[in-house]
């Protein structure tokens, strides 16, 4: 068994205790206040009985609230289903787990709350905790199990709001309601034990910022269109009856006359006396029009969807003038309500969960790992790959691990078949002792450290490089030589023709100099048009007839060195 933690205190001053951690503290019981049997408000709700109850919610005795909003998700389809979404939206979310920063103490830390999070009851349990989207509040207990020196919660248990109350004074702490034992004074919810959240739909006190606040004068509204909705469909179709007696007739023949009229309705057989008669008057289905009732009622249920999910869409087929862009602008407003949530089930966890979790595994510390739940941001991998194979071929330094893992791609296993560049597109060795890395500029295949006879000492110009290669083709080669270092090594025309372009612009910038200095001192087209000729004579083009000179003559060197074909 493992030995209890040290003393630790949560970041609000409340000492960890470690007695406490591993038994309920809010279970239920029949003999204190928190019990499982509950009151049904919404029975005979009216504008009156519901506002009492509203009231005294704000007043601290919120059990009647707590009571109603469990009734509205069972008694009304429409919120139950647009409250679920929401709640199921954000439950079934990825959550990664940042450290708090490089070191590896807090990698370990990190580590440690992602196993925990590796748990098939997760989804549940971040749901229960999403109740608050609807009450205002939810609290869920943690019950810690400690096993080979760790501390880690063994359950997260929904308890029922109406097992708490807020402070009288500040409207804000949660309490709970006759302490441990569930007979005495409301305590202070210990450290470490409960994880409170509160998510508001609107600003203000937390018993008012719930969903269930705002959509019951709805559920009410709705709930009596559906109650004449049936009454009406019932009568619907059957004749109006009407009995007719003397004016002596006796008060039992009359009660009589009045069965026999109920009867009628339901049985379709009565019996009465001789002396009365009933007559049938025929109608049509009311004088209402006949969807009223259904109107009002997906009145009620469009208000609903916009409150709970901001918009309509996604739950109720609507026409509109925009098409599909209606749709996606509404599917656009329900991900960031679902951004909005994830963010702050997030803050919630980081507080009254993974600060625990390490404090009582790994002490105390200045910053703790945090959650970050929501859909990641959508990766190209195509353009990114592209972009990063332009960079390394342009000699940027890019982490290919990094790379890996935003591709979503796997990494190697020891043993498994890994995929490898064509050898065609294989890039150089990395520089090393034996082979240093090659001047800036040099070609591909060229000897870097210059080594071998031949070689030359400093770096070689464009046609100088071209003439090296024609007189090592004639001799075989510096460095090993004959047909095998032919077909490493370009040719001597290759050669000048990659450095001629390599070095096209400090060959042609005397050309061009003249050419800018006039078209800066001319004042229009015109007057550069009759002044161009001037421009000519000031063009220095010795650099690059030098290097024509130079190139022609290494091809021509290279021509007469060549091995020439039989018979020629």
């Amino acid at each position: 068994m493992a030995s209890n933690p040290p003393p630790l205190v949560d970041p609000y001053g409340r000492p960890l205790i470690s007695e406490a951690l591993t038994r309920e503290i809010a279970a239920p019981s029949r003999a204190s206040v928190r019990t499982i049997q509950s009151g049904h408000p919404a029975q005979g709700l009216d504008p009156g009985k519901l506002a009492s109850i509203l009231r005294a919610a704000e007043d601290g005795s919120a059990i009647a609230y707590f009571e109603l909003a469990e009734e509205m998700e069972e008694k009304d389809l429409h919120y139950l289903s647009v409250l679920g979404t929401r709640k199921r939206a954000v439950s079934q979310l990825p959550i990664e787990v940042e450290p708090a920063d490089d070191s590896p103490q807090a990698a370990e830390d990190a580590k440690l709350v992602e196993e925990w999070l590796d748990r098939d009851l997760l989804e549940s349990e971040l749901f229960d905790i999403l109740d608050a989207i609807g009450k205002g509040v939810s609290t869920v207990e943690l019950i810690w199990q400690t096993t080979s020196s760790m501390w880690t919660p063994r359950l997260l248990k929904w308890r029922d709001p109406r097992w708490f109350e807020f402070d009288r004074v500040d409207g804000e702490t949660l309490l709970l309601r006759g302490g441990e034992q569930g007979i005495g004074e409301s305590t202070p919810l210990p450290a470490a034990k409960f994880i409170t959240h509160f998510h508001p739909a609107k600003s203000g006190l937390p018993i008012r910022s719930g969903l269930a606040r705002i959509a019951a004068w709805g559920y009410m509204f709705k709930n009596f269109a559906i109650k004449d909705w049936v009454t009406f469909l019932e009568a619907y179709g059957h004749p109006i009856r009407i009995g007719k007696y003397g004016p002596n007739e006796s008060e039992e023949n009359k009660r009589i006359l009045e069965r026999a009229l109920y009867q009628l309705g339901s049985d379709a057989a009565a019996a009465f006396p001789e002396t009365m008669s009933v007559d049938f008057v025929d109608r049509k289905a009311g004088t209402a029009p006949n969807d009223l009732w259904r109107s009002h009622a997906e009145y009620f249920d469009l208000q609903i969807s916009k409150a709970v999910l901001g918009q309509t869409n996604t739950t109720d087929a609507q026409s509109g003038g925009l098409g599909s862009g209606q749709a996606n602008v509404h599917n656009d407003v329900r991900g960031d309500i679902e951004r909005a949530d994830a963010k702050l089930l997030a803050a919630t966890l980081n507080r009254d969960l993974v600060v625990p979790l390490v404090m009582l595994n790994r002490g105390m510390r200045d910053k703790y790992p945090r959650l970050k739940i929501g859909r990641p941001d959508p990766v190209d991998v195509d353009s990114m790959v592209k972009s990063a194979s332009a960079l390394a071929e342009m000699g940027v330094e890019i982490d290919a691990e990094e790379v890996r893992e935003r591709a979503g791609l796997p990494g190697g296993k020891p043993g498994g078949k890994i995929l490898m560049p064509n050898a065609g597109t294989k890039p150089d060795p990395a520089p090393s002792a034996d082979r240093p890395a090659a001047p800036s500029g040099a070609p591909a295949g060229a000897d870097p450290a210059g080594s071998g006879e031949g070689a030359l000492s400093r770096p070689l110009k464009p046609a100088d490089r071209a003439t090296e290669a024609a007189l090592q083709s004639a001799t075989g080669g510096a460095r090993g030589g004959g047909a095998d270092q032919g077909s490493r090594e370009p040719d001597a025309i290759a050669l000048t023709t990659e450095e001629a372009i390599g070095d096209w612009e400090a060959l042609i910038n005397p050309l061009l100099d003249p050419v800018e200095t006039l078209i800066a001192d001319c004042g229009d087209l015109g007057e550069l048009q009759s002044r161009l000729a001037e421009a000519l004579g000031e063009m220095d083009v010795s650099a690059f007839a030098d290097l024509l000179a130079k190139g022609q003559f290494a091809a021509r060197i290279a021509g007469l060195a060549s091995p020439q074909p039989a018979g020629d």
